[in-house]
């Protein structure tokens, strides 16, 4: 499995890799921007993530916009969200709204921070990435 992990956080960011690092390759973005470039340059040698693990509160571009972003490249190739990479947002914020905004974008999973392991390979599980 290919795994992008956005977070602008180093410990955040460093807590992932490690409980992901298990089920395949991780690689890193720390805002909205990177992880555009990081599909974009994933998608152009045929080589997509299967789960992108995205921050909802960033610098340069939050979650939310890199999320849309991404569903809208997806969506130019002709792949739509249930054929397309998982993505699992990550963040502090559990109010309705953003949780909401976050699903309306086609999000796949929410995970409210501290992440646990627990609760991220039940995610997992849900989404039918692991067994």
């Amino acid at each position: 499995m290919k795994i992008l992990i956005v977070e602008d956080d180093f410990v955040s960011r460093t807590i992932l890799q490690e409980y992901l690092n298990l089920y395949g390759t991780t690689h890193i973005a720390v805002n909205g921007k990177e992880a555009i470039a990081a599909v974009k340059a994933a998608d152009a040698i045929n080589a997509p993530y299967d789960l992108i693990c995205l921050d909802v509160m960033m610098p340069e571009m939050s979650g939310q916009e890199a999320l849309r972003a991404i569903r809208e490249i997806e969506e130019a190739k002709g792949i739509f969200s249930s054929e397309g990479a998982k993505i699992m947002m990550t963040t502090a914020l559990n109010d309705v709204k953003t949780v909401s905004v976050a699903f309306q974008g086609l999000c796949d999973a929410y995970l409210v921070k501290p992440i646990r392991k627990e609760k991220l390979l039940c995610e997992l599980r849900n989404l039918k990435i692991i067994p």
